[in-house]
């Protein structure tokens, strides 16, 4: 009895592994079918972020081998570091959870921000739905209106937290060139700084175009209601003449060379990515339906609904641009870590 036992048992294990039972080694298509992605977004809702993420696993659902539905979960947090902690550290690494993650946290690794736990050159970057590039801007009718104003008077700018695009720049910013953008903190999200701009709580933000363009102040740039300070790339925006680059305000190569770094993440948009260690051909799955899905014309007509523009950046460009970005000379870095910081 005890030897049939024996010989049903190894049989049964048998099976499993020749059947099918070693998930680790299923094709991509037959470990989909059936299963829930959990999507992860650094970000709150009605974000541009969680935008784009619905958006783009509606198109993913459908193009994705197996079809597997997809959920969604808004973990903000310090700026996007908490819901890129959990993907590192806690999220399985089968394929089964993707993020949306912000799109400064190569950055803010690179600078030792407090509480990071995570080394973005171990995720697998799947792309970016478009190209974020970033402004300053301050009410119509403030004291300051154009960007020399802002070594003569106090800009009162919002933040999102610690690890926020608008908190970092407006510290650099003020440390670094000297500007006079006073920072408020407190407001959870950059939808809430702009509705703290309805209510003139506060004057000023440092965000993507895309986003002022087509949030709560959508709108108000066409109307004069809002004044353009500078973009933060080394290139003048195209479609705004005459507006300055930030660079024109720096003096030396140094300043150079941060301003550069801050402006390096713009490529990243609004950065999809699986945890580390994910098996190959199912990360291949992942970044080619992600890819389908941001060049599908039912995205692009939504995204166009509320103002934005699609330009797709593969997962391979990201993940070079990350390594490009973590490979920053040692004394740039420590000093973007000085300049950063609340004085």
């Amino acid at each position: 009895m005890a030897r049939t036992m024996r010989i049903t048992l190894s049989a049964a294990c048998l099976a499993m592994l020749v059947g099918g039972g070693d998930v680790s080694s299923q094709p991509a298509e037959q470990f989909f079918r059936g299963k829930q992605i959990r999507v992860i977004i650094s970000a709150a809702p009605a974000t541009d972020y969680d935008m784009f993420a619905r958006l783009i696993s509606a198109q993913m659902t459908k193009l994705l081998p197996g079809n597997p539905t997809f959920i969604h979960q808004n973990m903000p947090g310090a700026g996007g570091i908490v819901a890129t902690n959990h993907l590192y550290n806690v999220a399985p690494q089968d394929g089964t959870v993707i993020g949306m993650v912000n799109r400064n946290m190569p950055h803010v690794a690179l600078t030792k921000m407090a509480n990071v736990q995570f080394d973005p050159t171990k995720f697998n970057w799947l792309g970016s739905p478009e190209v974020s590039h970033s402004v300053c801007a301050a009410l119509t009718g403030v004291p300051v209106q154009k960007a020399e104003d802002l070594f003569e008077h106090e800009l009162l700018v919002g933040g999102a937290g610690s690890g926020s695009a608008p908190s970092i720049t407006s510290h650099l910013l003020s440390n670094l060139l000297g500007m006079k953008l006073k920072l408020v903190e407190g407001y959870k999200s950059v939808p809430d700084v702009s509705l703290a701009m309805m209510r003139k709580e506060v004057h000023g933000v440092c965000q993507s175009l895309n986003a002022l363009q087509g949030g709560n102040l959508q709108g108000w740039i066409a109307a004069g209601k809002l004044k353009l300070l500078f973009n933060l790339e080394p290139e003048p925006l195209t479609g705004f003449p005459g507006l300055p680059t930030i660079f024109q305000f720096a003096k030396t190569d140094e300043q150079r060379a941060i301003l550069a770094l801050n402006s390096s993440t713009s490529i990243m948009g609004r950065p999809m990515l699986t945890p580390p260690n994910v098996p190959a051909d199912r990360l291949a799955a992942l970044r080619k339906a992600f890819i389908e899905a941001v060049d599908h014309p039912d995205l692009r007509a939504e995204v166009e609904k509320v103002g934005g523009e699609v330009t797709l950046v593969t997962g391979d460009t990201m993940q070079k641009v990350v390594a490009e970005i973590m490979a920053t000379p040692a004394a740039i870095a420590e000093k973007t870590q000085k300049m950063i910081q609340a004085r």
